[in-house]
C-alpha cells in the first residue's frame, strides 16, 4: 500500500518529495521512501537525496527511516555504509517487504545497517513501531 492510500496520511501531517525516481514523505518523526519500479538505489541516487535534505543533515536532526517497498528495485546495500558513515540522521529503520524475496533482501541490509532495523510486512506496522521508539520519547 502507498503512504499517501493508508489511513496514516489522513493522521500525520506530510510533506511530499518527489524525485524522478521516487516519492518520499517527510513527517516529523520520520521519512517514507517509495521507488518507482525497477529503479537500481545506489550511490548517485543516495547523493541526489542527501544534496536535497542537506540541510536537515547538516543541523542534526535524529530522523526514523521507512522504506516501502511495494515496487520492486534493486539496493546497493553498501550505500548504507557509505551514508552511515557520513551522516548520522537516521535514528531507526523499517523496510515494508511485500514478498518473499523482498524479505530476504532486508535480512541482507540488515547485516549492513548498524541500528534499529525491522523488517515489516506491511506499512501499518512500520509506522506504529516507528512512532514508539522510546527515541522518539524522551
Amino acid at each position: 500500500m502507498k503512504f499517501e492510500n493508508s489511513k496514516y496520511s489522513k493522521l500525520i501531517p506530510f510533506k511530499k518529495v518527489e524525485f524522478s525516481f521516487g516519492s518520499f514523505y517527510i513527517t516529523e518523526l520520520f521519512i517514507i521512501s517509495e521507488f518507482k519500479e525497477g529503479v537500481h538505489v545506489d550511490y548517485n541516487i543516495a547523493s541526489d537525496l542527501i544534496s536535497h535534505f542537506s540541510d536537515e543533515l547538516i543541523k542534526g536532526i535524529k530522523i526514523g527511516y521507512i522504506a516501502n517497498r511495494y515496487n520492486s528495485y534493486s539496493f546497493d546495500p553498501h550505500t548504507w555504509v557509505d551514508f552511515n558513515s557520513e551522516y548520522d540522521a537516521f535514528i531507526a529503520s523499517a523496510i515494508v517487504t511485500y514478498s518473499d524475496f523482498s524479505y530476504l533482501n532486508a535480512s541482507l541490509e540488515k547485516k549492513f545497517f548498524k541500528k534499529s532495523l525491522k523488517r515489516c510486512t506491511n506499512l501499518d506496522e512500520a509506522i506504529e513501531w516507528m512512532i514508539n521508539l522510546d527515541e522518539f520519547k524522551k
